[in-house]
């Protein structure tokens, strides 16, 4: 096999664990999210993420990871640090920087040549939905809670979030309306909706993850990763095209009392 690529420098709360699949002679990796207490995110970690993720496609010998948490508590993140999200707490340099970083790893795991998909346990809302949203399999506990409920903050929901959001459900409309509510729906409702494939018990959640990622490898590595790239790098490049001006109405919009 090919040298696999340098290891990342230490970064607190991402962690990362290689599995095998012998009879496929490929393996994959689970980037385990342990930024206790919640696995705020902040700019820290969405950089630390992205940089995981430059790691894993430039390793000859990884064709999948699975993100998953290992908190104390079932939660997969709280969503965006609410820090990154207040004027006075932060900086407008900072503040596009967090949403440059943010945005962009969002693009290139929704473009990923790797197979990707998410071991959701318990709350998954904001940040943390769109990130599974841009996996290809996402695998929820039985109970815990998942979706974009930002209009419940007083915030809008990024434009790109909300066309995921919708592209993956099988009810536009309704999708739309729970948008529009801030709603966060329970495990089954969003797997009712498409959202999310399966919903099991808690203990099973990474079991029936890793059981999907060794379907999903079952497949030859450059066809997926091209029909991925047909299907998704339109929307991808649209996405990263509007995150100066997103960055820019966004840190507007915070300094608006």
């Amino acid at each position: 096999m090919p040298m696999p690529a340098k290891l990342p420098g230490f970064h607190p709360g991402v962690r990362v664990e290689w599995r095998s699949l012998p009879t496929l002679h490929k393996r994959y990796a689970v980037v385990w999210l342990g930024s206790e207490p919640v696995n705020s995110m902040t700019l820290e970690l969405w950089q630390a993420m992205a940089d995981t993720l430059d790691w894993l496609e430039l390793d000859p010998n990884c064709s999948g990871l699975i993100f998953a948490s290992e908190l104390k508590k079932p939660i997969f993140t709280a969503g965006n640090d609410i820090k990154e999200l207040h004027a006075p707490s932060t900086s407008q340099t900072r503040y596009a920087k967090f949403w440059s970083v943010q945005t962009t790893f969002l693009c290139r795991l929704l473009k990923s040549p790797l197979a990707t998909a998410c071991a959701i346990n318990g709350a998954c809302p904001a940040g943390g939905c769109a990130v599974s949203l841009c996996c290809d399999y996402r695998v929820q506990s039985l109970q815990g809670t998942f979706g974009l409920n930002e209009v419940a903050l007083g915030i809008p929901v990024p434009k790109f979030w909300a066309r995921l959001f919708l592209n993956a459900s099988k009810h536009a409309a309704t999708a739309e309306l729970v948008l529009l509510r801030g709603t966060l729906l329970t495990p089954h409702e969003a797997h009712t909706m498409g959202l999310v494939h399966e919903v099991v018990p808690a203990a099973a959640v990474l079991l029936a993850t890793e059981r999907a990622m060794a379907t999903l490898l079952k497949s030859p590595d450059n066809a997926r990763a091209a029909t991925k790239a047909n299907l998704r790098d339109g929307f991808a490049m649209e996405w990263e095209a509007f995150i100066e001006t997103e960055a820019k109405a966004g840190w507007e919009m915070l300094c608006t009392p």
